[in-house]
C-alpha cells in the first residue's frame, strides 16, 4: 500500500510499518547539490496509529550498521508510547549504501567518505524529522555509535529534541583516536581473561590455530588469507552478550585432524572476520573519533604497547579495531585501500561535539553505562556525564553492551528513570 507522500504502508503482528524515502544533499554544506537517498521505517501499534503519540528515533550502533528489520522485542516496548523511527544512517541499507561496488566509480571515495560521520548524519535527523513529524521536537535512543550521534545531536540541534536515550554510547567528547585505544586494549585483555576463565581449554585450542596458520599458507573458502592477526579479530565481538559462547562452539570444531583445520571452521570463521556486509564501519571506525587531527592508524600504533597481542602463548584476540593490513587480506576491502589511507591521514576534520554548548544542556538525558563494556570506556563516559546538566547516568555491571537488543528491560528501566 502506498500513503500519502509517497511512503509505502505494511502490517505485520499488529503493527503498522511505514516507509519513507527521501532525498538529502550529500554535502550539507551545499544543499543544492548532489542529492542522495535516505530511507526510514516508522512503526506504531496497529491499536494506537491514529493517536497522537510522540516520535522515537533510532540511531544504530556501527558505524556502517543498517536500522534493525523486523520488530526486535525493544521496538514493540517502545511502540507503547511513542511512534519509533528506525533510520539508515547514510552509507547503510538503504541509504546511499557505500561499499566496494557503490564506490568503485566515485572519483575521490575519501572525499564522500567525509561526509557519512554523525555531524551529517544529525542532519540528515532533521530533514527527517521536519519531513515526518511536521517539524515537531521527538525523542532519540542512540544504541553505541548512536549514542555518539545522539551526543552530536544534543551539540548542534537540542531544539529538535524532546528527550534523549542513550545506551552503551556516551562518547569522549575530546578523547583523540590514540587516548581511545590506548584505554581499550586492557579492556580487551580483561575480556580475553573472562573468555578463558569460562572455556579453559580454549586458550590451547586458539594457539593451536595459530601454530597452524604461521606454518601453512591457509586459504578460506573465498581464497582469502587466514593469517595469525586476522584469525585474532575473531574477538572483536567479546564485548556482546552472546560472542564467548559463539567462539567457543566455533573453536571446539576447528580441527579435521591434528594439524588439519576444519572446512566447518573455516566458513564459519570467515563469516566472523569478514567486512563484506559492513564495509564502510572498517573505513570509519576511526575517524568517528577524529577531531581536528589524523588519526594516523592509531589502533595498529598503539597495539605495539600491548605486546599481550602479538599472537604468540600465551594466545590473545583483539577487539574492536581496525588495522591497515584488513585492507590487504580481506577481498571486500583490499579495493578501497587508498581511500582508508587517505582517511587515516586527514587532519581537517570537524568537531562532532560542541562542550560549551553541552554544559547548557535543558534536554532531559538518561544514559546506560556498562561498567564492564569491552567497546566504550567507562570512566569516559562518567567524564562526559558529569559535564552535561539535565543527564541521569545508569551504571550497570549487569548487562553487556548490546543489552538494547537482548532484553527490553533495559529500554524500560530507562524509560522510568527519565519520566520520574
Amino acid at each position: 500500500m502506498t500513503g500519502q507522500g509517497g511512503s509505502v504502508i505494511h502490517r505485520h503482528s499488529g503493527y503498522v510499518l511505514i516507509d519513507h524515502l527521501l532525498e538529502v544533499p550529500l554535502d550539507h554544506a551545499d544543499p543544492g547539490g548532489e542529492q542522495i537517498p535516505l530511507f526510514a521505517r516508522e512503526i506504531v501499534a496497529e491499536s494506537r496509529a491514529h493517536d497522537g503519540l510522540p516520535w522515537l528515533l533510532y540511531l544504530q550502533g556501527g558505524p556502517g550498521h543498517r536500522a534493525p528489520r523486523g520488530l526486535p522485542a525493544w521496538v514493540e516496548r517502545a511502540a507503547r508510547e511513542y511512534r519509533v523511527v528506525l533510520l539508515d544512517q547514510r552509507g547503510t541499507g538503504r541509504s546511499h549504501p557505500l561499499t566496494r561496488q557503490t564506490l568503485a566509480d566515485v572519483p575521490d571515495p575519501a572525499a564522500r567518505l567525509r561526509l557519512f560521520r554523525a555531524d551529517a548524519i544529525v542532519r540528515d535527523a532533521e530533514l527527517v524529522r521536519a519531513r515526518i513529524t511536521g517539524g515537531r521536537p521527538w525523542s532519540v535512543l542512540g544504541q553505541s555509535f548512536g549514542g555518539f550521534c545522539a551526543t552530536t545531536y544534543l551539540s548542534f540541534f537540542p531544539d529538535g529534541l524532546n528527550e534523549v536515550i542513550i545506551t552503551g554510547g556516551l562518547p569522549s567528547l575530546t578523547a583523540t583516536a590514540d587516548d581511545v585505544y590506548r584505554a581499550a586494549y586492557p579492556r580487551v585483555l580483561e575480556h580475553n581473561e573472562r573468555f578463558f576463565a569460562r572455556y579453559p581449554g580454549d586458550e590451547e585450542l586458539a594457539l593451536r590455530v595459530a601454530e597452524v596458520l604461521r606454518k601453512e599458507d591457509v586459504r578460506l573458502p573465498s581464497g582469502e588469507p587466514l593469517t595469525v592477526r586476522r584469525f585474532q579479530t575473531a574477538g572483536m565481538g567479546f564485548g556482546t552478550h552472546a560472542e564467548f559462547d559463539d567462539l567457543h562452539y566455533l573453536l571446539e570444531e576447528a580441527f579435521a585432524g591434528p594439524s588439519t583445520l576444519s572446512e566447518v571452521f573455516l566458513r564459519r570463521i570467515e563469516a566472523k572476520i569478514s567486512f563484506a556486509e559492513h564495509p564502510l564501519y572498517a573505513l570509519l571506525h576511526e575517524p568517528i573519533y577524529a577531531q581536528g587531527t589524523a588519526t594516523r592508524w592509531a589502533a595498529e600504533r598503539v597495539r605495539a604497547e600491548f605486546p599481550e597481542f602479538d599472537g604468540s602463548a600465551p594466545f590473545r584476540f583483539t577487539g574492536e579495531m581496525i588495522y591497515p593490513w584488513l585492507f590487504e587480506e580481506d577481498a571486500a576491502l583490499a579495493p578501497l585501500r587508498p581511500a582508508a589511507k587517505a582517511l587515516a591521514a586527514h587532519t581537517d576534520w570537524p568537531a562532532l561535539y560542541d562542550p560549551a554548548a553541552l554544559a547548557h544542556n535543558t534536554v532531559p538525558v538518561v544514559a546506560a553505562i556498562y561498567t564492564h563494556d569491552m567497546y566504550v570506556d567507562t570512566d569516559m563516559s562518567l567524564e562526559t556525564a558529569a559535564h552535561i546538566p539535565n543527564l541521569r547516568p545508569w551504571l550497570t555491571p549487569d548487562h553487556a553492551h548490546d543489552a538494547l537488543r537482548a532484553t527490553p528491560t533495559v529500554l524500560t528501566h530507562l524509560l522510568t528513570l527519565l519520566h520520574s
